[in-house]
């Protein structure tokens, strides 16, 4: 499997009867999914696509079985949260109701929710949407954080001592004064500031460094 830009559901559960159920339901939304019967095989498809991107681009949720043979989805969920891809991709647990207690643990560690088998078709597909659109909002506020780091890291080590000042609302005057320069020479900074940031004014700069 090659990563795509579209959503996907990672369903990892080692009953085939439950893949190939959660595979049609998904379908019948109009959701892509892709199945895995092992945590280890889940694994393998993230060290192949995902090994040179630790963050991906593509908005996905995860459907884990809590309970499989070999390593199980506890297990991998905690390599998940270590990675980061626990955040960007949520987790819905599949569980029993022996597990539920555990379930309801890993929602405190950060899985989006659980589900209980036998589940109610609907109510697990609306939560799988709503796990998607969450890591579609996570995804687009990471790419724009690491825009913004480009951004920052193409000023010059004065660059950054003037843009530090502008947004702490100095006028150029107190600036120079203070980096002991021209207010000329404030004012080209400044303006070069500006551009590469891509803003219009000490307000816009703030704004955009808090946001993000």
């Amino acid at each position: 499997m090659q990563p795509s830009h579209n959503a996907c559901v990672f369903i990892v559960d080692d009953d085939a009867s439950v893949r190939d159920a959660m595979a049609w339901l998904l379908r019948s939304r109009h959701l892509m999914s892709e199945s895995f019967q092992s945590a280890e095989a889940f694994e393998a498809m993230l060290l192949e696509n995902y090994s040179n991107s630790p963050t991906p681009f593509q908005p996905a949720c995860i459907l884990l079985d809590v309970r499989m043979p070999g390593q199980s989805g506890l297990a991998l969920f905690e390599k998940l949260i270590d990675n980061g891809l626990a955040h960007q991709w949520p987790v819905i647990f599949l569980t029993g109701h022996a597990d539920v207690p555990t379930a309801v643990d890993s929602v405190k560690r950060g899985a989006f929710d659980f589900c209980e088998k036998p589940f109610s078709d609907n109510a697990l597909v609306d939560r799988v949407e709503q796990a998607l659109a969450l890591s579609r909002d996570r995804l687009a506020l990471h790419q724009q954080s690491a825009g913004l780091v480009s951004k920052l890291n193409d000023l010059t080590e004065r660059e950054r001592d003037v843009m530090r000042l502008v947004i702490e609302g100095l006028p150029n005057k107190l600036i120079a004064d203070q980096l002991e320069i021209s207010v000329r020479t404030v004012e080209v900074h400044r303006s070069r500031v500006f551009e590469k940031m891509a803003v219009k004014s000490a307000v816009e700069l703030a704004n955009l460094l808090r946001e993000v």
